[in-house]
């Protein structure tokens, strides 16, 4: 098991998943950055996007990218974030249409939510739809091993 920490973020990984925390510039104004975690149980490219570009057009039918995102503190309290803590993932919440770049077989998620406070959003892909009825309670193993610091 590997342990990966950024920012606020803290998991440890299983055996056969990679991880990576970045900062990315606050999109409105450029002056704030905010936490990105990335996990996937495949190798992940060198430059992967804040959604997975770069790394889902390289995913195979069993594998499961989870990129959680941090917005600015303007976004809490919002409808968009009311929900409190990390969603567990269920089937029903995967669908192709969900994806942020359609690719034949695979399938997404993405939930907003707020804890502590810090708003946040968790988008996921599997390689294969069919897939998700064994790769969401993986997933949320790896998500409920996320420590959050204040």
């Amino acid at each position: 098991m590997a342990a990966l920490r950024y920012a606020h973020m803290a998991v440890d990984l299983p055996d056969g998943w990679e991880g990576r925390g970045f900062s990315r510039r606050e999109e409105v104004t450029g002056e704030h950055t905010y936490a990105v975690l990335h996990l996937a149980n495949f190798a992940l490219p060198a430059r992967v996007e804040d959604y997975g570009g770069g790394a889902v057009e390289t995913m195979r039918r069993g594998d499961a990218f989870a990129s959680l995102l941090e917005f600015g503190p303007e976004s809490a309290g919002t409808a968009l974030f009311a929900a409190q803590g990390l969603p567990t993932l269920t089937r029903d919440s995967f669908e192709p249409n969900l994806l942020q770049r359609g690719i034949p077989g695979q399938s997404g998620a993405q939930e907003f939510f707020t804890l502590d406070g810090r708003p946040y959003c968790l988008y996921v892909v599997l390689g294969e739809h069919l897939l998700r009825f064994r790769l969401a309670p993986i997933l949320n193993r790896v998500l409920r091993g996320i420590r959050f610091a204040s």
